[in-house]
């Protein structure tokens, strides 16, 4: 999806930043770098943090021009990261206008699941870890979520049986990261493997 949303706009001659949170993800992205190198985002960021950008640099003059900004895996990112880039496109942006949109006016799509990998605190309680995710932002109100419904990795089968099989699979992941295996749980449950997946 990520390919596809990229390689429209640059096709257009438009600029598409593609960024992730992990260097991984950002492997598989076309021109992808992490969010870090790409924004300049402060290690570690504070609350108060914004991106070593000046306003005149390249940088700054490559952002103006974006038309659209990719991060991917950004339920892994620490709010506060986040919360620097929309202070510097604000700044970056407020050459053209007085910019007091999120992310200067700039569109900007989040890729990730909240299933998977949180933020990492240090030392931190889950309370801590929840509150410094993105939907724990200020930027939160302003995002428009959206989910896939169709499982296309499901039509990769080349037979009934694969597919269903899959399928179930796929089902039980699902469980498994919505927390409704084991129902009802405070948070900690027991996962019984199914014995045709484990490796004996």
């Amino acid at each position: 999806m990520w390919r596809t949303l990229a390689g429209a706009l640059r096709s257009k001659h438009d600029i598409c930043l593609t960024v992730a949170t992990s260097g991984i993800a950002s492997l598989l992205l076309p021109g992808g770098r992490t969010a870090h190198s790409k924004f300049r985002i402060p290690v570690p960021t504070m609350d108060n943090s914004t991106c070593k950008v000046e306003f005149n640099d390249d940088v700054a003059d490559m952002l103006r021009q974006t038309k659209l900004i990719i991060w991917d895996e950004a339920p892994m990112a620490h709010k506060y990261a986040i919360e620097s880039l929309d202070r510097t496109l604000k700044d970056v942006m407020s050459a053209d206008k007085n910019s007091t949109d999120v992310f200067g006016g700039k569109v900007v799509v989040f890729g990730g699941d909240f299933r998977q990998i949180l933020p990492v605190v240090p030392r931190g309680s889950r309370s801590d870890i929840v509150h410094c995710a993105i939907n724990a932002s200020y930027i939160w109100h302003s995002v428009e979520v959206l989910t896939l419904t169709r499982n296309m990795r499901l039509r990769t089968g080349s037979t009934q049986t694969d597919k269903n099989e899959i399928a179930q699979f796929s089902d039980w992941l699902l469980r498994i990261g919505e927390g409704r295996i084991s129902e009802p749980n405070d948070g900690t449950a027991e996962i019984n493997i199914p014995p045709d997946i484990l490796i004996t």
